[in-house]
């Protein structure tokens, strides 16, 4: 098993809070021969749709020495997950969750933006020290 991202339980704990069960704190994604492990699996129930929604989280700390090396790594990683997972499990969603500070000093970056958009990535974006999730980004 590959060890916790440095803010694992903080996204963790933030999505409790919002609502979210925790359903694994790793994610096995299996793909004929190739084994992934994703960081947090978790379901929410909406009332008014009677419908589970569940989601595969991958939480990312951003504390390499080059924040674009680790762009690349997260990125190559979440294109990977998300493609096993829609053949797997294509009603589950993937996010990427980061840090608000990353988020602010990093990802609106207009280059950044720009590979954001045009790749689909999916972002959850939580504050460290209150454990709450700050944004969703579709």
């Amino acid at each position: 098993m590959p060890a916790k991202d440095v803010y694992h339980y903080q996204a963790k704990n933030a999505l409790i809070k919002a609502g979210w069960r925790i359903i694994r704190e790793t994610y096995q994604i299996k793909f004929k021969e190739i084994k992934l492990y994703a960081d947090i699996a978790a379901m929410a129930m909406f009332a008014a749709e009677r419908e589970q929604q569940q989601i595969i989280v991958e939480v990312k700390s951003f504390l390499g020495a080059s924040r674009v090396r680790d762009f690349e790594a997260a990125l190559g990683q979440y294109i990977l997950y998300r493609l096993y997972l829609t053949q797997i499990f294509p009603e589950a969603v993937l996010y990427m969750a980061v840090s608000q500070t990353i988020y602010q000093s990093f990802f609106l970056k207009s280059a950044i933006q720009l590979a954001v958009t045009e790749l689909n990535i999916k972002i959850i974006v939580f504050d460290v020290d209150k454990e709450e999730i700050v944004q969703w980004i579709d």
